[in-house]
């Protein structure tokens, strides 16, 4: 029973990641914000994933999107910018799954959001300002081409402090906020479908204790 049940998890934490694949392709820029800061909502079957199953479900499903963006799109950094993005992303899964798991209430759902955004937005900020942003000046002429590109954008930002402050930060509070209304709004509709083979297992294990009385 325990390796039907593992299997049954095997199989949605796969399908999940597969749709986060999917939704990594549909990106659009913001007005106002860096061209190479772009708005996907793959996170979201990641989270849904990490409420109905556990954090470390949510991770995998971030780990298996980038993993399949690399095999089938290739990296042109490298694999640091789906490195980056697992990182940002399952730091923003596993925040918010972690909390919400400790009580499956409205409330902790709330917090766990919002916590898991705070805890996503500082994680980017710290891997682009020592990681990420130095890694793309080197491939694109300089740290100047950078952020001329950003500040071609927003005139705010002449700086990598003031893109990590103006650009990055404010742009991740808002993807956050994005996933976390969409995965608050849809969840309760949408775990069911998650539980289903694992609401009938469990049935089938009281039926097998009820004949054994």
């Amino acid at each position: 029973m325990k390796r039907k049940t593992s299997l049954n998890s095997l199989i949605k934490i796969s399908l999940l990641g597969a749709i986060a694949f999917i939704l990594m392709l549909f990106e659009f820029p913001i007005p106002g914000f860096p061209p190479f800061l772009k708005l996907d909502l793959s996170d979201l079957p990641a989270l849904i994933g990490g409420f109905a199953l556990g954090p470390v479900a949510g991770i995998i499903v971030e780990l298996i999107k980038n993993i399949l963006n690399v095999i089938l799109h290739g990296s042109s950094t490298g694999g640091t910018g789906e490195l980056a993005n697992f990182l940002v992303g399952g730091t923003f899964v596993g925040v918010a799954s972690f909390v919400y798991h400790r009580g499956k209430t409205r409330k902790n759902a709330i917090i766990g959001l919002i916590s898991g955004t705070i805890a996503m937005t500082l994680v980017a900020g710290l891997f682009n300002y020592f990681v990420l942003i130095p890694l793309y000046a080197t491939m694109f002429g300089g740290l100047n081409n950078v952020i001329g590109a950003a500040a071609a954008a927003n005139k705010s930002i002449n700086s990598l402090a003031s893109l990590i402050v103006i650009g990055i930060t404010p742009f991740n509070i808002l993807k956050g906020a994005v996933v976390s209304v969409i995965t608050f709004a849809s969840y309760k509709k949408v775990s069911p479908l998650i539980h289903k083979e694992s609401l009938s297992l469990e049935q089938q294990k009281l039926k097998e204790k009820a004949s054994n009385l």
